[in-house]
């Protein structure tokens, strides 16, 4: 029963984007959308296996010497693509598989520039959630590529 709890709460799962600080610190999450309801009730279940990816990035990343990691791990009919910066900090997509690898990989190039440009602001806190408002309409236009 718990597991068909899990099941319908998935199967409504929207493309979810995090940025990962070196430390493990959420510095950046956003919902892109493609769901049956944005603010469904998955929210903290899509949190939970990004972050149970963590671990998978970390083992990946040294097999690798790659920044994109690809598909690192899946969950039912959803899957974590990574990409890791030299300062260790993570990028995340919660997607479903029929997004093409090579546009995922683009997406990630694109966000670490826009997450570059956030760490050459000198008003920026290392390591500090990102709330720039331009960062995130930046990221959501990015993420609509993902979708078509």
């Amino acid at each position: 029963l718990h597991s068909d709890c899990l099941r319908t709460k998935m199967s409504s799962v929207s493309t979810t984007f995090m940025i990962v600080g070196k430390d493990d610190t959420p510095l950046y999450e956003v919902d892109l959308g493609g769901g049956t309801s944005s603010r469904d009730q998955g929210a903290h279940l899509r949190q939970f296996v990004l972050h149970a990816a963590l671990d998978v990035v970390d083992e990946t990343v040294w097999k690798t010497s790659s920044l994109f990691l690809k598909t690192v791990d899946r969950y039912q009919n959803m899957y974590i693509s990574a990409l890791v910066s030299p300062g260790n900090v993570r990028l995340l997509l919660l997607h479903e598989q029929r997004t093409d690898e090579g546009t995922v990989k683009q997406f990630f190039q694109d966000v670490h520039e826009l997450y570059l440009k956030v760490l050459l602001n000198p008003f920026y806190q290392l390591n500090s959630p990102i709330t720039s408002v331009s960062f995130d309409a930046r990221v959501k236009g990015l993420a609509r590529r993902l979708r078509s």
